[in-house]
């Protein structure tokens, strides 16, 4: 990681603190994920080799710099969703400040319809840090994009482990899936696809 992106992050993550205090409505919250998850997530990318992957729910963009970092050591590209438009000009800008705008798709769209519309088997690593309850509707074509050994990766799996309970469930019940519930910054879920 190079001094103006850790800077860049650094800012971002006081700045999302500062901005999500205050506010009782959680959608108008930004909420990023924790400096730790997004480490972690950003390990795991480098640790598959990851060539292709997807996140839902980008806000301005906070992980997706940590991710397109991560991509950038892997030769691979980021595809990130996000529903809100003055997020995605929020995401946009940000990563073009981290310098790793090249390394990343900023989609203005629902997360279900790019599920939905990506080709089976091409996606490395998936992380799901969008609506919770919308984690189960996105299971068939979570298992349908992944690769072999691909990698699922769910943020707010601690904190918010009531709203993330059913697709924990379903992604235990799948018997060609390892998982593990990962005690880092608000909890991350893994499910890594064995064949």
């Amino acid at each position: 990681m190079d001094d103006q992106l850790a800077h860049v992050l650094d800012d971002l993550h006081r700045e999302g603190r500062a901005h999500d205090g205050p506010l009782a409505d959680r959608l108008l919250r930004l909420r990023n994920m924790t400096p730790d998850a997004a480490r972690l997530i950003a390990t795991l990318i480098r640790a598959r080799c990851a060539s292709s992957v997807l996140e839902i729910g980008t806000s301005n963009g906070y992980s997706a710099i940590w991710f397109a970092d991560a991509v950038r050591d892997t030769g691979g590209r980021l595809t990130t969703v996000e529903i809100d438009g003055a997020r995605v000009a929020a995401a946009r800008a940000n990563l073009a400040r981290a310098g790793v705008r090249e390394q990343v798709d900023v989609v203005h769209g629902d997360g279900a319809e790019v599920l939905a519309g990506t080709p089976d088997a091409t996606v490395d690593l998936v992380v799901l840090d969008a609506e919770r309850p919308a984690y189960v509707d996105y299971w068939p074509h979570l298992r349908r994009i992944l690769k072999p050994y691909g990698v699922v990766a769910v943020d707010n799996a601690s904190s918010h482990r009531d709203q993330v309970a059913a697709f924990h469930e379903l992604l235990t019940m799948e018997q060609e899936f390892a998982v593990a519930l990962h005690e880092v910054g608000d909890g991350v879920l893994t499910g890594v696809r064995l064949r």
